[in-house]
């Protein structure tokens, strides 16, 4: 069995062919495509989070309504950029979205992706001490935030505080949800940034790029990435299992709608780039699918970073509507995860 979740950009424009037009039509549509997905028995709803852009940027108003509107399915991030945030911040806010989903919260964070504006952190309040880069900062953030949310208790408290303390001694972040530690991920983008979330106790997250480290196809480079990260999980001697997603566009056309929007790019490729001027320097970026149901079958076969993970997330294309995501979602789930025993 393997986890089956849509992972969304959010994106909106004033275009007369989008669907989702203003910021308003893409939250409030973020919010019926995962009661919609729950519905048809997929697994998760995860949300991109990008600044400065006509995409989601706040995650935890969504999903703190996402999980109010719904009772199973699990709701997460792919990825907060760490460089933005405040963690103890961040904590209190993660651990109320978490509360009201009754524990299903799947958080996934990173350093962060290229940006639409020049040192966007910047604005926000934040830059790296010297000798350090935005790198380092994201990973501290990252820490702090994992130590507060397992309950590290560091603020002095007031002798002669506005409400009876709960206990003596320094006092921590409230409210504190059980279990949240354990259902944080890293968007690795490198093998040994993989590691390091194995080090740190992280789940894994694997987007449909990283560093093009040996030349080999997208995939094998991820599932030896895969295979570094449980290695380095088992080694540091984590008590409880780890859990991997990776993510795929994949599209099964079965109506005429799916073939007018994606039946005519069927035959892509890994393709190799640069982002920028992201440490991360030359990149792999993994091939879309598109194609009949069996013949997908047969091509997601062959994934063997999609085989080795326990979780998959399906970019979906949010501006064709509620509907019709919610038909791509299903789409995989009915007739192509069967077939590969993902059900």
């Amino acid at each position: 069995m393997k986890k089956i979740g849509f992972l969304s950009f959010g994106h909106w424009t004033p275009h007369p062919d989008s669907q989702t037009r203003s910021a308003r039509d893409v939250l409030h549509q973020s919010i019926d495509l995962a009661v919609a997905a729950e519905e048809i028995g997929a697994d998760g709803a995860y949300f991109r989070v990008h600044h400065y852009a006509r995409q989601l940027a706040s995650p935890f108003p969504l999903l703190a309504a996402i999980g109010a509107k719904t009772s199973k399915i699990e709701i997460g991030t792919g990825v907060i950029d760490m460089r933005y945030e405040n963690p103890l911040y961040m904590a209190e806010d993660a651990g109320a979205a978490d509360l009201i989903s009754d524990g299903r919260l799947q958080l996934g964070v990173s350093r962060g992706s290229p940006e639409q504006v020049v040192d966007g952190y910047k604005y926000f309040g934040y830059d790296a001490p010297e000798g350090m880069t935005m790198a380092d900062v994201a990973r501290n953030n990252t820490e702090t935030f994992l130590q507060v949310i397992d309950g590290a208790r560091f603020a002095e408290p007031n002798p002669r505080p506005m409400f009876p303390n709960p206990h003596p001694g320094a006092l921590g972040i409230e409210p504190q949800s059980a279990g949240l530690r354990d259902r944080i991920w890293w968007g690795a983008g490198s093998n040994a940034t993989a590691v390091w979330a194995a080090q740190a106790g992280m789940n894994l997250m694997s987007s449909t790029l990283k560093a093009d480290e040996s030349g080999k196809p997208f995939h094998i480079q991820q599932r030896e990435q895969i295979d570094a990260f449980r290695d380095a999980w088992k080694e540091a001697g984590h008590e409880r299992e780890a859990r991997v997603s990776v993510s795929r566009s994949i599209f099964a056309l079965t109506s005429d709608e799916d073939y007018r929007y994606f039946g005519f790019d069927r035959d892509t490729d890994d393709q190799i780039g640069t982002i920028g001027g992201d440490p991360i320097g030359r990149a792999i970026f993994g091939r879309s699918f598109a194609a009949e149901p069996e013949a997908l079958i047969e091509q997601l076969r062959g994934d063997e970073a999609i085989e080795a993970a326990d979780t998959l997330l399906l970019t979906v294309p949010n501006q064709l509507g509620v509907a019709y995501n919610t038909h791509v979602i299903e789409s995989i789930i009915k007739h192509v995860a069967p077939a590969l025993g993902w059900r």
